[in-house]
């Protein structure tokens, strides 16, 4: 009987030993794709990878990626929604073809129209989230995978005003309301918001309306900031930094894609601007990229236009 008891102890002592100790496995992202499926298949399987550039990890830049909000591979051609003008019904909610890639295993090349030849090592991060690590920057970028269908079009275009204002190489004024108080912006006749640098210039001038953009006279330029307001995700701030001349502060609404309406705070004037002069990003010559700062996409200057005597002479 003691015999029995003390086998008894022995087995339960290590059963309890081993019932403590468990094997942890640690898995920080897949290396593969969703087994059973290709590369090109995984690719495939969204409609719309959208670039999470404040995800990127790296001191590089990869040009096409930095100026793309979305990314599409359709049959061997990569589609970019580079520009928010446009953006959801421009080819069909994809953007325009921008090159050319080729799956081999897990690496994915890319031949840009404008930037060349680029590979990437493709990790599957998680269901819809994808990392394209360039190993010639040692920079990697974050892919968010999308259909058409659930893709919100307008979140990402109202959360990058800042930007849609810089799609047009000038804004002309083409309405002023009968209320309002005369004021000293009653003047200005074309705004312009340039990016580059420190990506919050503006412009303005008196010119007479219908004035091509390219002959415009720009009389002031300044900073400017596009801010939210609480609560309306499709109500927007515009500030105008006039120096020494004060600020002016509008409430901006988007009418289209060309037309935004201006409320001056101060004066109860309200104003219409019409885009002239559409910048399709991509054009030869032209680049543009997106810092890696929180909340904000930035462009590399255009070739500045001619500056002129009337420069900072307001009024």
């Amino acid at each position: 009987m003691k015999t029995l008891k003390l086998l008894t102890g022995f087995a339960l002592i290590a059963t309890l030993f081993t019932s403590c100790v468990t094997e942890v496995v640690v898995d920080d992202y897949n290396n593969g794709p969703t087994p059973g499926i290709t590369l090109n298949q995984l690719l495939n399987s969204y409609e719309l990878w959208y670039v999470d550039i404040n995800e990127t990890l790296g001191t590089g830049e990869t040009p096409f990626l930095q100026i793309a909000f979305t990314v599409s591979f359709r049959n061997g051609t990569l589609y970019a929604n580079n520009n928010l003008v446009g953006i959801g019904s421009q080819g069909n909610g994809y953007g325009i073809p921008v090159g050319y890639y080729n799956t081999n295993n897990m690496i994915l090349d890319v031949d840009h129209d404008i930037d060349g030849y680029e590979s990437f090592d493709v990790y599957q991060i998680d269901n819809n989230t994808i990392e394209l690590y360039n190993p010639f920057n040692d920079t990697s970028y974050f892919l968010n995978g999308y259909q058409r269908s659930n893709f919100d079009y307008d979140f990402v275009f109202y959360d990058n005003i800042h930007y849609f204002m810089q799609e047009y190489e000038a804004w002309e004024k083409t309405y002023t309301s009968d209320f309002g108080a005369l004021n000293e912006f009653d003047n200005e006749n074309f705004l312009q918001f340039l990016s580059g640098g420190n990506d919050s210039t503006f412009r303005s001038s008196q010119d007479l309306a219908g004035t091509n953009p390219d002959n415009l006279i720009w009389d002031f330029t300044g900073d400017y900031g596009v801010g939210n307001v609480s609560g309306d995700m499709y109500l927007k701030t515009l500030t105008l930094d006039y120096d020494f001349f004060d600020n002016e502060f509008f409430e901006l609404s988007v009418i289209n894609d060309e037309t935004v309406e201006l409320f001056h705070a101060d004066s109860g004037t309200v104003y219409e601007f019409r885009g002239r002069g559409y910048i399709q990003y991509l054009k030869e010559g032209t680049t543009v990229d997106k810092t890696k700062t929180s909340g904000q996409k930035k462009r590399k200057q255009r070739t500045p236009k001619k500056e002129n005597n009337r420069e900072n002479t307001r009024g």
